[in-house]
């Protein structure tokens, strides 16, 4: 079976039968995705992480596919009606519209009209008709009166049933009805009847109409969540005289009374089974089109967020702003580490302004502190203004951290395990600052979905949505690479090959024996067999280890390989690594194995050259306008910098230092027309805006980038 969905899969991908069927065997064998693209390109042609994905997604559709057609298969065989032609039919269908299609005749139904009619007997009636071969059809419908068909009339209509049900288990009706579906339905939403008031914020679908072709997935998913919340009744329509006159066509070959019977079983069956149906499934494929568009542009959030640049292991002190209940404050080591807390009260009511200043000063210098990390919450604003006013002795640098979340993770059960002893606001703030000093390590704790840069993501199908967002935390957390020694169990479990228990038991096996001096010392943690080692030690990081290797992405199956290159120029590894002039006298091609191509070979060398190196960035400091406190600050006409926070199919909101969000609609975006956000602007950016719009009242701030605002 693997012949047929590595065949098929082949020409859904535009990719060689080899590369497919290189990417099923690996994944077969335990293999990874990350580990896929990263250590066997010589086997797959060198495809990306995102091609291997599609390929695993693709394959698992497939096998979904032969489970729904096994399924089907013995239900027709328990029926006594399979064939042989039908057998081929169902094997030779890759679409499950299709395989519905062939199947709907033989499935199982509740006590139709046409069930009813067919006890009667009025089924040969109806095959007569179907042929129109005859003129006068209530002559021969005289035949069928009996105990159970009192007149010829009620014969012909329990016939007409029968076609009408004949006519909608056509596939090539059903094919009609469908393409003109996907070429010209519209999608209506109205308002349920007195409930105007209570559902105020689908307002603008009251009484909404477009080509359901042009309906982005936004509007989509708002629809349908109207409708979900009973606010909305919503519709796909076509015309439907052109749907009938079409299936006319397709059937209707005579001009006499039969074909008058046909086409009024025709649009009985289009009313009545055809159009709700078709309906019903095109609503579905709309459905999913917005969740895919939707998970997409979540995913690409996510993997933005996840590789945000971080400060690095510095000292930090993190604040959680708040007026009333005072300004949560905590130090942290340069491994994030919780070293002290306290709270200060610098803003009203209590204004200890004095103090506050006094205490912030004393930490920075008793825990040599290198910046200090702000919640960009209540109070964020004023909070950041009274630290800038504050004269420390060294250059201390001062950012505002996103806080999505932070009061999630401080309430679940991670944060308790991690800090057992700690109320939740302490929590939460140590999380504001290991935000700053490694966004990946701290984010990957929390749920994506309570990170809030996603669209609609509580209404997108849920499986479909944690399968991507888990495939863009693994993704990003092994092509950044995690420290052997300081990892969280939590980050652990995203590493290539582990997963929850193997993460569990390297972090009590580090606890117990001390930090890893090697990647071979993995092989004697609990559990952590060849193939876990195989598919985890290349994303795996020893800082200062003995072999200079363990430290860099060269995978331990590659060691020999780096080991000879430095042999070869009689020097060793560590004056390999140190020496850029001995390694361009490297003849790559003289290492080229039947296991190890050029691909591996290049990755080594690249590797070489700057062993460990974290892809992301380097974070910048921000600030925003130092006139701009709260909205009543805010004013049309000023131009203001901001950071983008979100990004979605429709715009993007930006953080201009209030509580609330601007937009930057897609039509505001650039001086050229944008068909995604995505192209223009990316997360944690930060730009210049105009505001262009305020409406205080319902605390909505319309933003713009363009030349011409």
């Amino acid at each position: 079976m693997n012949d047929k969905y590595i065949k098929l899969i082949s020409v859904n991908l535009n990719l060689s039968v080899k590369q497919v069927s290189a990417v099923i065997n690996l994944l077969s064998e335990g293999a990874t995705v990350p580990f896929i693209s990263r250590y066997r390109k010589e086997f797959t042609g060198s495809l990306d992480e995102v091609a291997v994905f599609e390929i695993q997604k693709q394959f698992q559709k497939l096998q979904e596919i032969d489970k729904r057609r096994e399924a089907i298969i013995s239900s027709i065989e328990e029926q006594g009606l399979m064939t042989e032609e039908l057998h081929q039919k169902l094997n030779d269908t890759w679409d499950l519209v299709r395989l519905e299609d062939v199947y709907l005749p033989f499935k199982p139904k509740r006590r139709t009209k046409a069930l009813i009619a067919k006890e009667k007997g009025l089924e040969p009636l109806a095959g007569t008709i179907m042929k129109q071969q005859i003129d006068d059809v209530e002559s021969f419908a005289i035949k069928f009166i009996n105990d159970v068909v009192d007149s010829t009339e009620e014969a012909i209509a329990g016939a007409s049933d029968i076609i009408a049900e004949w006519v909608n288990e056509n596939p090539r009706v059903r094919n009609i009805v469908r393409a003109q579906f996907k070429r010209n339905a519209v999608i209506t939403s109205k308002l349920v009847k007195g409930k105007d008031e209570e559902g105020e914020k689908f307002a603008d679908y009251f009484d909404f109409s477009e080509p359901l072709r042009n309906s982005a997935s936004h509007r989509i998913l708002a629809m349908f969540r109207g409708e979900q919340e009973g606010f909305l009744k919503l519709s796909i329509d076509i015309d439907k005289d052109e749907a009938i006159e079409n299936i006319n066509n397709l059937i209707i070959k005579s001009n006499g009374q039969a074909a008058r019977i046909i086409n009024n079983a025709i649009t009985d069956s289009y009313k009545r089974l055809i159009k709700p149906s078709i309906e019903n499934e095109i609503k579905a494929m709309a459905k999913e089109f917005a969740d895919d568009n939707s998970i997409a542009v979540f995913a690409s959030n996510l993997r933005q967020l996840l590789m945000a640049a971080p400060l690095g292991p510095k000292s930090v002190l993190a604040l959680d702003p708040g007026f009333k209940s005072g300004c949560k404050v905590v130090c942290l080591d340069h491994q994030g580490n919780l070293l002290h807390n306290e709270t200060i009260y610098p803003h009203p009511p209590q204004r200890e302004v004095t103090q506050s200043i006094k205490k912030i000063s004393s930490l920075v210098d008793a825990y040599h502190i290198d910046a200090i990390a702000i919640g960009n919450g209540t109070a964020s604003r004023e909070t950041e203004s009274f630290v800038r006013k504050i004269q420390f002795k060294s250059d201390i640098q001062v950012f505002i951290v996103n806080e999505s979340g932070a009061s999630i993770y401080s309430a679940s059960k991670v944060a308790r395990d991690e800090f057992p002893t700690y109320d939740v606001t302490v929590r939460g703030t140590v999380s504001i600052g290991r935000r700053l000093i490694d966004p990946l390590a701290e984010l990957v704790k929390l749920d994506p979905k309570s990170i809030g840069v996603g669209q609609y993501q509580h209404d997108v199908d849920q499986k479909k949505l944690q399968q991507s967002l888990d495939s863009v935390v693994e993704s990003c957390v092994n092509t950044v690479g995690v420290n052997l020694n300081t990892a969280s169990k939590h980050l652990l479990t995203y590493v290539s090959g582990l997963g929850e228990k193997l993460a569990a038991n390297i972090v009590e096996y580090r606890s117990e024996n001390g930090d890893f001096v090697s990647r071979l010392q993995l092989k004697k943690v609990p559990r952590l067999g060849d193939k876990a080692f195989e598919q985890s030690a290349g994303f795996l990081r020893i800082a200062n280890a003995k072999n200079p290797l363990d430290n860099s992405a060269v995978h331990p199956e590659s060691y020999h390989i780096v080991q000879q290159m430095a042999k070869d120029l009689s020097i060793d590894v560590p004056t390999l690594l140190a020496n850029e002039s001995f390694r361009k006298k490297i003849d790559i091609d003289k290492y080229v194995s039947d296991n190890v191509g050029l691909p591996t070979l290049h990755d080594i060398l690249s590797e070489l050259e700057k062993p460990g190196l974290d892809p992301r960035s380097t974070v910048k400091v921000f600030e925003f306008d130092p006139t701009i406190f709260s909205i009543d600050d805010v004013k049309i006409g000023m131009v203001v910098p901001g950071i983008v926070t979100n990004i979605t199919n429709f715009g993007a909101f930006v953080d201009i230092g209030v509580k609330q969000d601007g937009l930057v609609h897609i039509s505001k975006l650039a001086n050229k027309f944008v068909s995604n956000p995505a192209d223009v602007v990316s997360l944690n950016q930060q730009v210049k805006v105009k505001i262009i719009d305020v409406d205080y009242g319902r605390k909505r701030i319309q933003l713009s980038m363009t030349d011409e605002e």
